[in-house]
């Protein structure tokens, strides 16, 4: 059985006004077993939290490069992190 690990993600481009929260939580739940959140911050990026087992992580880390259909993704910045078990879903949050 995998440990359950945490990563705390940063995602920088043309990723706000494009849908991309709606579509990562879309991808999450095509995942599954994940739980977290994602918002906007006010620079621009998009910050989110994951947590489960790392081979799924690494789905939402995938599909974060790509992003939404009308996203430029430039770059993903992911730290690694304690898994905490404090979240119940997935939320977009504000």
């Amino acid at each position: 059985m995998e440990s359950k690990v945490r990563a705390h993600v940063m995602i920088t481009g043309r990723v706000q006004g494009v849908f991309f929260r709606m579509e990562t939580r879309r991808a999450v739940e095509r995942i599954g077993d994940l739980t977290g959140w994602v918002r906007n911050t006010h620079d621009g990026s998009v910050e989110a939290v994951f947590e489960g087992d790392k081979a799924k992580i690494d789905s939402a880390l995938k599909w974060c490069q790509q992003g939404s259909p009308h996203s430029i993704v430039e770059h993903v910045d992911v730290d690694w992190e304690e898994y905490t078990g404090e979240f119940s879903g997935f939320d977009v949050t504000y």
